[in-house]
């Protein structure tokens, strides 16, 4: 409600997005065309899809058109109203509740400078505050925004985190013996063991290299690697 700042329109609408979520109402923002301003798509970072489906309205009515529950969110408690929550404990009580009905949600924002007004935040069915730390409670409106989207994600079930890179490839047990071999006759070569009183070293070395769970590549880095000492032991 009345954003006064393009980029956190922008902003807002990618951490929407980026939480699955698509639907932005604007009550009377300054800027009628905010939704096209050069800073808006900017910090929207991918997010246009979202920009071009969003409304601008002038009341807080028309933008609750067909919500059934609504949520104001606050940093301060009202001396009467909505019951104010954290919003984990919230949404985790509310989200099964309204999936289960069908029923729609919405999270209300105030301005960047003034909040929201109260009498927005009787209308709304509870009120959140984001925890913060004690003494400073600022919290820029686009992450207010992303916070709660975050939360109102994992309340619905979250997402899976994918893996970016292939799962490894450990090296079997004879490939890592063969490692131990090879520094085995390395450090004989440059002196560090002694194989007529050997001692622990040997079996130590075990334990290490099966504690690492080596993967095939990683074989190959110590083995280069003993290589590379083997021949500067010969030039030395």
């Amino acid at each position: 409600m009345h954003t006064s700042h393009a980029g956190n329109v922008g902003a807002a609408a990618r951490a929407i997005k980026v939480m699955g979520f698509a639907d932005l109402v604007l009550v009377q923002p300054r800027f009628p065309d905010v939704l096209v301003l050069e800073e808006t798509v900017a910090l929207a970072s991918g997010a246009a899809d979202v920009l071009t489906r969003a409304r601008v309205v002038a009341t807080l009515g028309e933008a609750l058109d067909g919500i059934s529950h609504a949520v104001a969110t606050a940093m301060t408690p009202r001396d009467f109203g909505p019951p104010l929550h954290a919003p984990r404990p919230l949404f985790a009580a509310l989200a099964p509740r309204l999936q289960a009905a069908g029923e729609r949600v919405a999270f209300v924002f105030g301005s960047e400078r003034y909040g929201m007004a109260n009498e927005d935040v009787w209308r709304c069915h509870a009120c959140v505050s984001i925890p913060t730390a004690p003494g400073y409670g600022s919290l820029n409106l686009a992450q207010a925004v992303q916070l709660l989207a975050y939360e109102w994600r994992q309340a619905l079930g979250g997402y899976d985190v994918v893996a970016r890179t292939a799962e490894p490839n450990i090296a079997d047990m004879p490939a890592v013996d063969g490692v131990l071999a090879h520094w085995r006759k390395v450090l004989v070569q440059i002196g560090y063991l002694d194989p007529a009183a050997p001692k622990k070293l040997t079996p130590r070395l075990q334990q290490l290299l099966n504690r690492a769970q080596l993967t095939t590549e990683e074989v190959h880095i110590l083995r280069g690697i003993a290589r590379a000492v083997q021949r500067a032991s010969k030039e030395a």
